[in-house]
């Protein structure tokens, strides 16, 4: 049987640098794809302790990151509960404070913005330091830049980057884009993914384009 890395092993290598993510998380709202590794050299498995910000699961919003990520040293994902309340003319939160405070104001966290949930796609590379903010939806197969502030959504198979992140350019052409959505390489079995990783590592595009076009022109036939 082949030896391939096992996607339930929390440091997958010697250097206990990284670790896959799926195997360190114990909030019900986050849920983390396989082989989508966090690179720390100080703490890699405490990413939900000290790399998911105000995270309260009964504010109602879920962190989702897909498989195949790779998430830089410092990424910081911040969910909902960091906001304040904006549709009043403080934004302080009195409540939280108790006492006579808490009596006259309404429940702290139903007066929050509620951006829904963050969702990572597939293939993603979070470069250093950045940070996540509420709701956003990062495509498959995008990169985010180090030092980035992540407010808006970012296209799959995209470069963004800045603060606030904007979409520099795009990874590829739409053809080979909609192919590699199509595609789903993340998803092949172990053995096809294996088959499969000289062709995903292969900077000749067109060579790249052209194979996936015959590939999946064959499984359409079958």
């Amino acid at each position: 049987m082949s030896d391939f890395p096992n996607p339930d092993n929390v440091f997958p290598n010697s250097y206990k640098t990284s670790c896959f993510l799926k195997n360190v998380i114990h909030s019900p709202n986050i849920t983390v794809g396989d082989y989508t590794y966090y690179d720390d050299p100080e703490d890699p498995a405490g990413f939900e302790r000290n790399n998911v910000l105000f995270n309260y699961p009964e504010f109602g919003d879920r962190l989702i990151i897909g498989k195949f990520c790779a998430i830089a040293s410092g990424v910081k994902f911040i969910m909902g509960p960091a906001n304040h309340r904006i549709s009043s003319v403080t934004t302080y939160p009195f409540h939280v404070f108790g006492g006579v405070w808490a009596e006259r104001t309404p429940p702290h966290m139903e007066q929050l913005p509620f951006k829904g949930d963050t969702v990572i796609g597939n293939d993603v590379w979070i470069g250093r330091e950045s940070v996540i903010l509420p709701g956003v939806e990062i495509g498959d197969g995008a990169i985010i830049a180090a030092y980035s502030v992540v407010a808006k959504n970012v296209p799959a198979y995209s470069v963004a980057g800045g603060n606030p992140a904007k979409t520099i350019k795009s990874r590829f052409g739409e053809e080979l884009t909609e192919l590699l959505l199509q595609f789903r390489w993340w998803d092949l079995p172990a053995e096809d993914l294996a088959d499969t990783l000289p062709l995903l590592c292969d900077p000749d595009l067109e060579k790249v384009k052209k194979i996936l076009k015959e590939r999946m022109n064959t499984e359409a036939t079958l």
